[in-house]
């Protein structure tokens, strides 16, 4: 087989293009035709042995595939000889064939493309443990990625925004930060030719930061630690400058702020169940199209040393990928470009999933991914007191609320809450085929956090069961969960029943 291989540790142009024996799969491994490798920073960095892992000489890079399985070891029940699977290897994706440890192996949903696979992990499996585990974000925060054009920092603006944050992407090019604005970040920030903490204090009106999302170390590092609001989130992703920052002890004392480190795949190691729920997320996202990773170059695997100096030159925005072999990518990647003069661009503006309705039950399981921010308005709280004849005081007497309830506000009746399930069903989803729907039914409803009047609310829905109906139609039940703005614990969960004809 042809691998990229590192013989002598040094840069992207000492690897040499080998003919080598294909490994053989351990009983506990599974052995996989790689179609596509992700470029990662830990890639460079392992071939001049400046990475904590440190593989035995010679290796090929390349730590996240996706492919086709080719063998599985005698105690590796979960996969099969041709499923197409992605995979965290570590190192040795450079080459048409891998042998990876079945833990770290995972089918590839169905739908996703071999592109897509290989660049999918790292990047946003990183950037959501970091700011889900690690910075404990909460909607409204305000967030500040250094280094946001590149493959982590795009996904982690993509994913701030997801997750209700206001974003500050900060990079080094009109044409990186260009993509950061198609991605939904609210200010930008080139710190190659403007003062980064004048800018954040601008931005932030001296209030500064709730997070730091820092991938790339070096002198900002500092600076973006004095721009912490108080008891912010300082987290240290990695060190893509060459140089790893040593922080005064006495700013985070000052700030009362804390700096977090993320090490996405030692976490992914320890607590492998949250990490499976992280990436369950995430794909949720990915095939709803909230998410979508941007592709700066597919190369061959002769050109492997070029995707490494590239990614080391800052050439790259977003992510860069290897391609082996000559196959046909079922869907084909979309190759994203990016307009330099885009900073006013603005985010997807979340259209609908769209299946058939003869695919619905195909789709069990599947996350459809968030719907618009809604306000629940005192004037809507009152129609709703009119059309139920419910006048409790806490929905309808602005007044004694002032006075009586937290933060001097009424609260929504929580069905009001229930009944706006069908207004975020249709922003979630469109089905073909279907000429009448009627939502006739909710279950298990409960109602963790009172909605407060002012409050935006908005819903996740997850495609929980599909049922045939006696005398025609289909019946859907749709796993709703709406948050409040601010709130950690949910306004609504429960099941959305719609008979579909």
């Amino acid at each position: 087989m042809k691998a990229l291989l590192c013989h002598n540790h040094g840069l992207p142009d000492s690897l040499q293009l080998d003919n080598v024996p294909a490994p053989v799969a351990a009983a506990d491994e599974v052995l996989i035709m790689v179609k596509a490798c992700g470029v990662n920073f830990p890639d460079v960095l392992m071939i001049q042995n400046k990475y904590q892992f440190k593989p035995p000489l010679p290796f090929a890079p390349g730590g996240e595939v996706s492919g086709e399985v080719l063998g599985v070891g005698e105690k590796v029940k979960h996969l099969k000889p041709g499923d197409k699977v992605v995979a965290l290897c570590g190192w040795g994706g450079f080459a048409e064939v891998v042998n990876v440890k079945a833990s770290r192996v995972f089918p590839m949903p169905k739908g996703m493309d071999f592109i897509t696979g290989a660049t999918t992990l790292y990047t946003y499996g990183t950037s959501y443990h970091a700011l889900k585990d690690r910075g404990q974000l909460k909607t409204g925060e305000t967030v500040l990625v250094l280094g946001a054009g590149g493959g982590v920092g795009l996904a982690a603006v993509e994913l701030a925004k997801i997750m209700g944050a206001q974003v500050i992407a900060a990079a080094s090019s009109a044409g990186k930060l260009a993509a950061c604005a198609a991605k939904g970040a609210d200010h930008l920030i080139d710190y190659s030719t403007e003062d980064l903490r004048a800018k954040i204090k601008e931005i932030t009106l001296d209030q500064g930061v709730d997070i730091v999302y820092d991938p790339i170390g070096g002198p900002l590092a500092t600076e973006a630690l004095r721009s912490m609001a108080w008891k912010g989130r300082y987290l240290v992703v990695g060190f893509a400058s060459g140089t790893i920052p040593q922080f005064p002890a006495n700013l985070a004392l000052l700030k009362g702020c804390s700096i977090n480190g993320v090490f996405w795949g030692s976490f992914a190691e320890r607590e492998p169940q949250k990490s499976l729920q992280n990436f369950g997320d995430i794909l949720g996202w990915i095939k709803a199209g909230v998410i979508k990773q941007h592709i700066h170059k597919v190369y061959s695997l002769e050109e492997g040393t070029s995707a490494l100096q590239d990614l080391l030159d800052r050439k790259i925005t977003g992510k860069a990928v290897v391609k082996i072999g000559a196959w046909e990518n079922e869907p084909e990647a979309v190759v994203e470009e990016v307009k330099t003069d885009s900073r006013t661009a603005t985010p997807e503006t979340g259209e609908p999933l769209k299946l058939a309705l003869s695919d619905l039950k195909s789709k069990v399981g599947v996350t459809l991914g968030v719907s618009q921010w809604f306000t629940v308005t005192q004037e809507m709280i009152n129609d709703f007191a009119k059309a139920t004849h419910d006048y409790q005081w806490v929905h309808v007497d602005t007044e004694r609320a002032k006075e009586s309830m937290p933060d001097g506000k009424t609260i929504a009746h929580g069905y009001l809450t229930m009944s706006l399930a069908s207004k975020f069903f249709f922003e979630l989803l469109h089905i073909d085929g279907v000429t009448t729907s009627i939502n006739y039914g909710l279950n298990k409803a409960r109602f963790p956090v009172a909605v407060k009047s002012g409050s935006r609310i908005r819903m996740t829905g997850t495609i929980k069961q599909v049922e045939e109906m006696a005398g025609g139609g289909t019946k859907l039940f749709l796993e709703c969960i709406m948050e409040v703005e601010g709130e950690e614990k949910p306004a609504y969960v429960g099941e959305l029943i719609t008979a579909l004809f």
